[in-house]
């Protein structure tokens, strides 16, 4: 029987494996009730577990900064899945037990009732085993890396390469810091906020978060806590109905166990992080708060005495990032364009703004002819460069727009009518600014004066004007932002002719107007213009700039007819001026006149007929040979007479003392007579600003004594014959505002204690004196000291002190002084005496480096020093004068 195969199955051994699986089936079918029965009461415990794990892992996240565990996530998720199903199996539960028969032993659709039955008991298994599995020591683990996240930029950021490693390493090695970072607009401190974030990326578990916020004009605290809570994972519905004091908490209570990074870019008044919720930086926290900022008074304000300024682009920078943006190709289309390209360059000082945008405008120019025009039209009228009005100033505007007070905006605006990188003395500008009315001087100069500088501080603080000078007594405009000033002045490009500003650009001729009719302010210092002809109309013109012309011979004598609100008249610096026209008299509205360096011979008689002016400067006209009618000047407050021709006499002295009004008066005087006068009227005494005795030698001129003079801020003595100088009132104040003393070939005098009443003194030069001993006699302060029943402790604030030819000076001081703000010390030649300098070790340590300066190593080798600290700390920092 090939091919067949026989088996041979028991009978008894099939009818067992058969009633087996029997059973099971009416097992899922007969215990169906029990089992979803006992599914559901399963169920309700898992969820209970799952909403317990997952609120503890909530919590842990909010509240701590953590991230739940792969295990558990996998585990929640789960119990949601199998949830799911739940429902969608026990949505037929009615269905499947109305089906059961014969007391549940049986089913009208015993293969629907089988797989039902399988599945609930499948299910309750699944169940069970996931609940059993639902127990977790801990749910979730703390964050090991620092989080950041990267703000797009350019792959290369030129010129920034030194201040971002400066600010980086300056964080770094302070561990915890709140830093300000400010400068002008378009200065670059976005950019090198956003490189200071991606760099945090590259350091792994110091810090735990880092948070990027941009705050601008207006620090919305709800806003600010909304943008950190998107970084901490605080969200939902809850989150958004808490105000700002439970977000605050929520806020406080992530952040102050660990260490976080909080960048704020563009912030215009402080930041109050206490109301944001945020935890002060600090050694025990390790945090730290970066903010830019347009303002160093925010940075103040902020609590940061030591910001970072982020200044423009040094000339290589700046040409490296404008080849940057122009490109290779351009740049080598033609031999020319390169140097042209740096001339461009040169119009942007150093702004990266600028040089991007116009870097990117010139970027396919390509000819010699469109360079060229550029720089004609940078240099003429930069306003209408492609960009500048719609790109550049609008951003720059937004430092104007955030000045407070109107007559602050007015001052600032008044700084662009001076040319491009020019420096403008403060006392002058200030001078400006109360004439012009932007400064109300009815309170008196002092105050007014005050006032001017502090608005000047402003504007340097927000960026707006540049201090200039090792002294800082002058400020300039940025170039661009002297554009942005113009284009405000002439109301947005629209009224041109409301500030004609042509300064530093060599006219020759006043250039034309369209309309006089229109003109406010005129601008054409510093030019080539030789005469000013013609007789504009120009109702509405309040001030007129034409210092600095030194070809200017001739102004007609119909040019100033028709100007009747003029209050600002500059003339100084005319060299080649030697008249002005009688017709000066219409000029019935004027309040600053400024002749000063000019060739005028005689002042026109219709000056007098000036009845507004109030500020009238007369200095180094080496060709005036009378001030005969400055009396009839009724509301004059200011009068400079420095270094004229013209020698003050008993009579114009006499002449000086019918100016009711008079509060500042610069003057030399080469007579004791005139002195005498002068002194003698308390009210010519107290408006002594600036004096200098020069060859004062009568016999009877033997004492020279000082009424108090609170407002005199320097003091020159030259060539004079006085043996003695005293104070009439001696206190304190009496020479409060004096800053500054040159003597020099005064062989009489044999001590300078008057010194002691000049307790604001910063510069001291003594010179060419043979008889002087003391700087300070011992004596004569000792007397001086019974009087005042006080001590005066000398040159708190004194900054310079130079000593030259004084062969018999033994002693500036006879004891160590402390010198807080000396930083030079120089002994030049000749002081063979001066064995014993009033420095001890701790002289000079407020935090201003003190040098000695010697002119002799002869002088140097025999100084007699208070100890051995002393002479090791200053001979290590001795200079030489010569060298």
């Amino acid at each position: 029987m090939g091919g067949c195969i026989s088996v041979s199955v028991s009978c008894d051994q099939f009818v067992n494996q058969f009633s087996q699986w029997l059973c099971v089936r009416k097992g899922y079918i007969h215990s169906l009730p029990e089992n979803l029965a006992a599914l559901q009461k399963a169920i309700e415990v898992l969820k209970t577990k799952h909403d317990d794990v997952k609120r503890r892992v909530d919590k842990e996240e909010f509240l701590g900064r953590r991230h739940r565990l792969s295990q558990v996530q996998v585990w929640l998720t789960n119990v949601v899945i199998i949830e799911k199903r739940f429902n969608d199996l026990f949505s037929n539960k009615e269905v499947e037990i109305e089906r059961l028969c014969f007391c549940g032993f049986c089913s009208k659709s015993f293969g629907k009732s089988y797989h039902y039955g399988k599945m609930v008991s499948v299910m309750l298994k699944e169940v069970e085993n996931l609940s059993s599995r639902g127990v977790f020591d801990v749910v979730t683990e703390e964050n090991l890396v620092a989080q950041v996240e990267e703000m797009p930029i350019q792959s290369t950021v030129v010129g920034q390469e030194t201040m971002l490693e400066r600010v980086w390493n300056t964080l770094m090695k302070d561990g915890f810091k709140i830093m300000g970072l400010y400068g002008m607009g378009g200065v670059g401190k976005t950019t090198l906020l956003t490189q200071i974030n991606n760099k945090f990326s590259e350091i792994d578990g110091r810090f735990d978060i880092v948070m990027w916020v941009v705050v601008s004009k207006t620090p919305e605290i709800y806003r600010i806590q909304g943008d950190i809570a998107k970084r901490l994972g605080l969200t939902g519905e809850e989150w958004d109905k808490k105000n700002e004091n439970k977000r605050a908490v929520d806020i406080h209570n992530v952040l102050r166990r660990h260490k976080f990074v909080l960048l704020l870019d563009d912030i215009w008044e402080k930041v109050n992080l206490e109301l944001v919720g945020v935890p002060y930086p600090s050694r025990e926290n390790g945090s730290i708060v970066v903010f830019t900022t347009r303002s160093r008074d925010v940075c103040g304000r902020m609590g940061v005495d030591d910001p970072m300024q982020v200044s423009c682009l040094e000339p290589k920078e700046a040409w490296d990032l404008f080849q940057n943006k122009v490109g290779e190709n351009t740049l080598k289309s033609h031999p020319d364009i390169p140097e042209l390209a740096k001339q461009v360059t040169e119009k942007c000082r150093g702004l990266p703004l600028a040089l991007n945008v116009i870097g990117e405008t010139m970027a396919c120019k390509s000819t010699v002819q469109e360079w060229r025009h550029a720089i004609d039209v940078l240099t003429s009228s930069a306003i209408e460069f492609s960009g500048m009005e719609d790109e550049i100033l609008p951003i720059l505007k937004y430092s104007y727009d955030n000045l407070q007070r109107e007559h602050v905006k007015s001052c600032f605006l008044y700084c662009s009518l001076f040319p491009e990188d020019y420096e403008i003395k403060k006392e002058e500008l200030v001078d400006y600014w109360i004439c012009e009315g932007f400064i109300d001087a009815k309170d008196g100069k002092e105050r007014a004066i005050n006032e001017g500088y502090e608005i000047i501080g402003t504007l340097v603080r927000t960026c707006l004007l540049i201090e200039d000078g090792w002294t800082k007594t002058e400020v300039k405009m940025h170039d661009v932002v002297r554009e942005m000033a113009l284009w405000i002045s002439s109301d947005f490009g629209k009224h041109k002719d409301q500030c004609i500003v042509r300064a530093g650009v060599g006219l020759h001729v006043v250039p034309e107007v369209k309309n006089w009719r229109a003109v406010r302010r005129m601008s054409l210092m510093k030019n080539e213009l030789e005469k000013i002809l013609g007789c504009p109309t120009c109702p509405q013109l309040t001030t007129l700039l034409l210092q600095k012309n030194h070809k200017l011979v001739n102004i007609s004598g119909e040019f100033f007819r028709f100007m009747p609100n003029l209050v600002v008249l500059d003339l100084s610096w005319n060299s080649s001026l030697t008249g002005l026209p009688k017709k000066i008299s219409e000029l019935v509205s004027l309040r600053y006149l400024d002749l000063s360096y000019t060739n005028i011979e005689r002042l026109p008689v219709g000056l007098q007929e000036l009845k507004q002016l109030i500020h009238l400067n007369l200095e180094s006209m080496k060709s005036l040979e009378s001030i005969a009618g400055v009396s009839k000047l009724l509301s004059l407050k200011t009068l400079r007479l420095q270094k004229s021709k013209k020698a003050l006499d008993v009579n114009s002295a006499k002449e000086l003392q019918l100016l009711e009004h008079i509060e500042v008066l610069t003057i030399d005087i080469f007579s004791s007579l005139v002195l005498e006068h002068l002194l003698c009227s308390q009210r010519l005494a107290k408006s002594i600003q600036y004096v200098e005795l020069i060859e004062v030698e009568e016999e009877s001129f033997k004492i020279l004594t000082f009424p108090s003079m609170c407002n005199i801020r320097r003091i020159g003595i030259w060539k004079c014959g006085m043996k003695e100088i005293k104070v009439e009132m001696r206190t304190s104040s009496c020479f409060s505002s004096l800053s500054k003393v040159f003597i020099g070939q005064c062989d009489g005098l044999k001590e300078l204690t008057w010194l002691l009443f000049a307790p604001n003194l910063t510069y001291l030069d003594a010179r060419f004196a043979e008889q002087l001993e003391d700087i300070i006699s011992e004596e004569k302060a000792a007397s001086v000291t019974d009087e005042n029943a006080s001590i005066i402790i000398p040159f708190q604030k004194l900054e310079c002190l130079s000593l030259s030819d004084l062969p018999k000076l033994k002693s500036i001081y006879w004891s160590p002084l402390s010198f807080p703000r000396l930083s030079e010390l120089a002994v030049q030649e000749h002081c063979p005496k001066l064995k014993k300098l009033p420095l001890n070790s701790k002289s000079g340590t407020a935090g201003v480096e003190l040098v000695v300066k010697y002119g002799e190593n002869k002088w140097l080798e025999g100084v007699e020093w208070e100890d051995k600290a002393t002479e090791l700390r200053f001979l290590a920092t001795c200079k030489s004068l010569y060298r």
